[in-house]
């Protein structure tokens, strides 16, 4: 038995976390000299996308729980690169904005995550990296429903 053949009965779940980490890591020595972690990162990309969102829809667009979320959110905030107003409709909620250090932070940084993409194109054909993305799609969606029936 190869040492593939070893890695083809190990859990998604397990082949999916190692590679997640693998991949982190190596976003995260790209933004070092930017002061954010990846985890930050995806935040404020989420906020720039779509600015003036409210703290629930910036958790389920980074896959990110409310308590994670309300972190991050303190942390961009205190680095200057995100800011809040509260809601016109509800009191209660806040709506966030990204600051120009912000939109400054997120232009220079795009092309250190995609040359993460381009180093995983590196190892797969076109096809096969739509077809993983469409998978993972899949996958995740499914997770999703499960998660939201419990």
């Amino acid at each position: 038995m190869t040492t593939n053949d070893n890695q083809l009965d190990l859990s998604i779940g397990f082949m999916m976390g190692n590679t997640y980490r693998k991949l982190s890591s190596l976003f995260q020595n790209g933004l070092k000299e930017h002061e954010i972690t990846p985890e930050q990162w995806s935040v404020l990309y989420q906020i720039d996308r779509t600015d003036g969102l409210i703290q629930k829809d910036i958790a389920e667009r980074s896959g990110k729980d409310k308590p994670t979320t309300t972190r991050i959110l303190d942390h961009l905030e205190a680095k200057g690169l995100i800011y809040k107003r509260v809601g016109e409709n509800d009191r209660r909620s806040f709506l966030v904005y990204i600051s120009d250090k912000g939109k400054s932070l997120i232009k220079e940084t795009i092309p250190i995550e995609a040359q993460m993409t381009k180093e995983v194109k590196k190892c797969i054909s076109d096809d096969e990296y739509k077809l993983l993305m469409e998978l993972l799609l899949r996958i995740n969606n499914h997770v999703n429903e499960i998660i939201n029936k419990e």
